[in-house]
């Protein structure tokens, strides 16, 4: 089968492209807006297209060209902060993309299934009786960024509706692991100790809120999950991935500093602080684990030190 992804380059894309690679059963594509693959692991791999989806005509030109059996659409703008920074640009890229997405299918005739990736983010204000989070929880996104992905959500299940478009809404919860920007609660303590070792920052790491609690899971557990969606899921339906248990972001960086060389202090920093923020997120993955058999694999302790490992293997490269 063809895979196309969208946004290839981005975290969770270059995995899943790893994943579907490693596991036989696929043809890769990818599109992203840079001018090249970021991995040089699918260099020569993955047909490659440059394209920006938030343009109409480049969006069509780049899916005639490859024609895909499967579209992972994973293309867009993920981070919180930024997305309160500017929420035009946030709304344009996610929304508007994944319209001209569906736009050019319709348009080229073609019938892909449409993986879509949502997020755990949708869900919002989750009330303590919501707990654990499941499908039928309801919509109350709090930030610009989960609006967006409510609304990419919401289209994937309209057009599924009213053109009978193959689509699967998946929503998976915080996701980690190598290769994540600074831009991100975990990557930015790694980088940060990764920095402190090196010595290039003084021993103090500074911190957002400590208190929230979070359903945490290995990004190559999620980019099974993709493939498993793509094979085993039900056309139409929402899915929730995730692990199943809450984790405080305080022992996320406790774990972080028992893999440090060195002392380090804990310092607030209110501007990594969200203007809202819920306390506590907890995924029910039973429908999706029904479905497809996915359960996630590996502890959080591994999924920690790879990451640290890869922010201390990039600080080397940096020296």
């Amino acid at each position: 089968m063809r895979a196309l992804i969208t946004g290839i380059n981005g975290f969770v894309g270059g995995h899943l492209a790893e994943h579907l690679l490693s596991s036989g059963l696929w043809e890769v594509a990818g599109i992203a807006r840079q001018p090249a693959l970021a991995l040089e692991t699918l260099t020569g791999r993955v047909t490659y297209v440059a394209a920006d989806l938030s343009d109409r005509e480049q969006t069509l030109r780049a899916l005639a060209s490859i024609r895909p059996d499967v579209i992972f659409h994973l293309a867009g703008q993920s981070n919180v902060p930024h997305a309160f920074a500017d929420p035009h640009t946030t709304v344009q890229m996610n929304i508007g993309a994944q319209l001209n997405l569906f736009l050019s299918v319709l348009q080229l005739r073609i019938d892909p299934l449409i993986i879509v990736a949502s997020s755990n983010e949708i869900y919002g204000l989750v009330r303590p009786e919501d707990l654990p989070v499941n499908e039928q929880t309801p919509l109350r996104p709090v930030n610009p960024y989960a609006v967006s992905k409510a609304a990419q959500d919401l289209f994937a299940y309209q057009y599924h509706i009213s053109h009978r478009m193959r689509t699967v809404r998946l929503r998976p919860f915080n996701h980690i692991g190598p290769r994540q920007t600074e831009a991100f609660v975990v990557p930015a303590f790694a980088a940060q100790i990764a920095r402190i070792e090196a010595g290039l920052q003084p021993p103090v790491l500074r911190v957002g809120n400590l208190a929230a609690e979070r359903d945490f899971s290995d990004v190559r557990d999620i980019v099974r999950a993709y493939e498993l969606a793509a094979l085993h899921g039900e056309v139409g339906a929402a899915y929730n991935v995730g692990s199943g248990q809450a984790v405080g972001v305080q022992r996320i960086l406790d774990i972080l500093l028992t893999f440090s060389t060195h002392d380090i202090q804990i310092e607030p920093d209110p501007s990594r602080m969200r203007p809202s923020d819920v306390p506590r997120v907890v995924c029910d993955a039973s429908r999706f684990h029904a479905d497809t058999g996915w359960t996630p694999r590996i502890p959080l302790e591994q999924t920690l030190f790879d990451t640290l490992e890869y922010w201390r293997f990039r600080v080397q490269e940096q020296l």
